[in-house]
């Protein structure tokens, strides 16, 4: 039992890892202006189809460190219900804009973590991204238990 909690949060913990680290390199490759509508925090679409490519990969690393670690097959499978639930509560306050009180504007030069505080995206991929994060970790999973 402990092994596969343990399994659950080494998995989260590596896709934690991918997240932050693909997408600071991604911020670094793309900069403020291709990240960003211009002038504005309002996320760009090359970094929605970027940054969902990258959501995919970094919960499909998760699930390959989970179902590696983890003595119950169900381990992965948990690790996606909190991947969605965890995603699912973080999205929710996103869908009432009139209550963000984050800065609209921007200036051209933005640094990374400025830009991950202020960033602003739609309302679809707050609630599509949980899932996302979700179907990977599963995918994940898959992929090593196929070996």
């Amino acid at each position: 039992m402990l092994k596969n909690v343990l399994a659950i949060v080494a998995g989260y913990l590596a896709m934690a890892f991918a997240v932050f680290l693909s997408f600071t390199l991604l911020y670094l490759a793309i900069g403020a202006n291709g990240a960003f509508e211009p002038g504005s925090y309002e996320v760009s679409l090359p970094w929605i189809v970027l940054s969902t490519i990258l959501s995919f990969a970094a919960a499909f690393v998760g699930g390959t460190v989970c179902a590696r670690l983890a003595t119950a097959q169900r381990a992965p499978i948990a690790l996606a219900g909190i991947v969605l639930g965890l995603g699912l509560a973080m999205a929710l306050p996103m869908l009432n804009p009139a209550e963000d009180l984050r800065p609209t504007v921007r200036t051209e030069a933005v640094g990374n973590m400025e830009a991950m505080a202020n960033a602003r995206q739609p309302a679809w991929i707050a609630l599509a991204n949980p899932f996302i994060g979700a179907a990977g970790v599963l995918v994940g999973a898959r992929k090593r238990a196929g070996r």
